[in-house]
């Protein structure tokens, strides 16, 4: 489906059409799954959350949305991207409670973390280092979640922020130092976030 129609297809879900969000998704299904592709090679593919399951949810929790106000198809696959990172972080930390409650025999730290890997810590410490980003810089997050999660290109993420290219780009370089550095645990090693 070409934008266009994809932004007529928001319009009319806007203006009350019941119908509309089903016909969006069934429009936008293909790049829905492919953004929960993308979101699960990122954070880790389970034996219970595939990219369909991650599809259905994100849009059980889109439609459940009372008075959903998607401004245009950038806005839209943020608000798509936003909600399977936070159901691929809610799964994480589901995973992570099993665990601790499991009963399984006492493992010191160094084995656990080179046996399981760090997949589930590591999804959440990006999470919990977006949030901080998140009250300091709304804006830098929003370019994350249009950039990184939703994979749209800079110019369709500046299109989305009513911005110009060069302001994403130069946001995006800023947020990716400041994530990195939150994520090291170094917040002191990044540039300010609080400059735009």
């Amino acid at each position: 489906m070409i934008p266009g129609e994809i932004t007529e297809r928001l319009l009319e879900a806007r203006s009350g059409d019941a119908d509309a969000v089903d016909r969006l998704f069934t429009a936008v299904y293909a790049q829905l799954k492919s953004l929960a592709r993308r979101e699960l090679r990122l954070r880790g593919r389970t034996p219970t959350l595939g990219a369909t399951a991650l599809v259905h949810e994100a849009y059980l929790r889109l439609v459940d949305q009372t008075r959903a106000d998607w401004n245009d198809r950038g806005h839209f696959f943020a608000v798509a991207a936003r909600a399977m990172r936070q159901i691929t972080i809610d799964h994480a930390r589901r995973k992570q409670a099993a665990k601790r409650g499991s009963g399984d025999a006492a493992v010191p730290l160094e084995e656990r973390h080179a046996a399981s890997g760090s997949s589930l810590d590591d999804v959440i410490a990006v999470d919990e280092a977006l949030s901080r980003l998140a009250a300091t810089s709304p804006r830098l997050v929003q370019v994350v979640e249009l950039c990184f999660f939703a994979g749209l290109t800079v110019e369709e993420a500046a299109e989305a922020m009513a911005t110009s290219p060069a302001t994403v780009k130069r946001d995006w370089r800023k947020a990716k130092a400041l994530l990195f550095a939150l994520v090291r645990g170094d917040p002191g090693g990044a540039p300010s976030a609080s400059s735009p």
